[in-house]
């Protein structure tokens, strides 16, 4: 096939969801069990997950499903809230500005969306003392709807009769500093939708967070405890991630299949789909040589479908610069280094506002001479952990956000929550990977459950740029 920019976004789809169509993310859209713990009328659902990992995508699609369903839905985006609470310091006067900032949002995007605006939208919304559900459905009883279109006067009608309204509030971790001025007002921003799903019946609030986010608002308001039955993580396996790839490839070429089916196939299954774009074998070297290409890709995704999307389209545009018409092992071997760099520099973005320091910190993982001799560059006993952080804090102590000196097991409980390191063991031929469990995110502490530890292997190429061909070399591929 000709791999043109329009024909690579096709097969593998657009890195955020928001430059997506949303008819043809829905149609290739692989839902798992989280999107039903989501997408419910529950009044609060919060989902966390790591940057990249699809949680606009996710709310894309929910908010197609409401209207498609005939549902009032809503999109609060960071602009739409940008000022609030900027200059408040009392806790509890923020908490009150937020309830009335969204009150306002809410009741004015909802008259926006059907033309019926007014000037004294504002006064009349006063009056229902804040209750924007009770005052939006006084005011639709009282419009006359001639001139909207049908779909619109459903979606009224739904909500005369069901007084449900859902309101996504996602990205609002853009320009997210970690100072403690965001974190007081992240975390009034949180206790101002409890009070208002309490005070306001039948409103339904998804809000989405960045992992890093979450757990700095969650460390140091106490308060937030109460919304953390409400906390939806979010994460992937390496089988989802290669079904999401295979629906997209299967639906650029016309076939149709459902998640339940693609989810319960074999992996060789899954990879029999990807042939029509990459070859079936990557022609490494070393661990590498001769390997199912599937299992190169699982080995390089850090359990977020961003990955498999930025990977592939990269090998894709160097298929194109070669003048090939199939993905293979060179194409892959030309962009690893390129793929690399930019996960590390992601993962520096996300994760600054924990540690400033952080790119320091993982570069200091860069194997030494005398490990590269050794052939175990990347991978440690927990001991060998140690002593590897120790000899990084020699140029210096790291500090987390908030001053606190992070010691030795403080920083890998730290490298190993942000997948920067993963657990490992021996099966056979490969390598299982044990990934930080979500469960876990709040612990400070470092675990120690038997296995040994290694760099992931999506980072190594940027660790050791100078000799990329070495990568390979001591590499060995997922189990799954």
């Amino acid at each position: 096939m000709e791999f043109t920019e329009q024909n690579i976004a096709a097969l593998f789809g657009h890195e955020a969801a928001e430059d997506e169509d949303i008819e043809r993310l829905k149609s290739y859209y692989l839902k798992g069990a989280v999107y039903e713990q989501v997408a419910n009328d529950l009044p609060i659902r919060i989902l966390v997950g790591h940057k990249g990992i699809g949680k606009s995508a996710l709310f894309h699609v929910a908010m197609a499903e409401d209207a498609a369903a005939g549902r009032l839905s809503l999109l609060i985006k960071p602009d739409d809230i940008a000022g609030i609470g900027d200059s408040e310091t009392n806790f509890l006067k923020l908490i009150r500005e937020w309830k009335v900032g969204i009150n306002e949002i809410i009741a004015s995007k909802a008259l926006i969306s059907f033309g019926l605006l007014r000037d004294d939208w504002r006064g009349k919304l006063n009056e229902y003392g804040g209750k924007f559900i009770d005052f939006l459905q006084s005011t639709f009883r009282a419009e006359n709807y001639a001139n909207l279109s049908v779909a619109k006067r459903v979606v009224i009608d739904d909500f005369l009769r069901n007084g449900k309204i859902f309101v996504y509030l996602d990205d609002l971790d853009r320009g997210w500093q970690g100072n403690a001025h965001d974190v007081k007002k992240l975390s009034a921003l949180l206790n101002a939708v409890r009070d208002l799903a309490s005070e306001c019946k039948g409103v339904c609030f998804r809000i989405s967070l960045r992992s890093d986010v979450y757990y700095l608002v969650r460390t140091s308001d106490e308060s937030t405890d109460k919304i953390e039955g409400s906390v939806i993580w979010y994460a992937w396996n390496n089988h989802e991630i290669l079904a999401m790839l295979v629906k997209r490839i299967e639906h650029y070429f016309g076939r149709q299949h459902t998640t339940p089916e693609l989810v319960a196939m074999s992996q060789v299954q899954l990879s029999r789909f990807l042939s029509p774009v990459m070859e079936e074998v990557f022609h490494g070297r070393g661990n590498w040589k001769n390997i199912p290409t599937y299992r190169m890709l699982m080995s390089l995704v850090r359990k977020r479908p961003r990955d498999i999307v930025k990977l592939c389209t990269l090998a894709a545009r160097n298929a194109r610069a070669k003048g090939k018409t199939i993905i293979g092992t060179d194409n892959f071997n030309d962009v690893f280094e390129e793929y690399s760099q930019g996960r590390l520099q992601d993962t520096v973005n996300e994760y600054r506002s924990e540690i400033a320091d952080i790119e320091r910190l993982l570069l200091g993982m860069k194997p030494a001479r005398q490990e590269k001799k050794t052939a175990a560059g990347y991978v440690y006993t927990t001991e060998g952990l140690f002593a590897k952080i120790r000899n990084i804090q020699q140029g210096g102590a790291f500090r987390f956000n908030g001053g606190k000196e992070a010691g030795v097991k403080d920083l890998a409980a730290f490298l190993y929550k942000i997948n920067f390191i993963t657990a490992r063991k021996v099966d056979g031929e490969y390598i299982q990977r044990r990934y930080f469990e979500e469960s876990r995110y709040l612990s400070h502490k470092f675990a120690d459950f038997g296995f040994d530890w290694e760099v992931h292997p999506a980072y190594r190429w940027a660790l050791q740029p100078e000799n990329v061909s070495e990568v390979l070399e001591t590499l060995r591929a997922s189990a799954d």
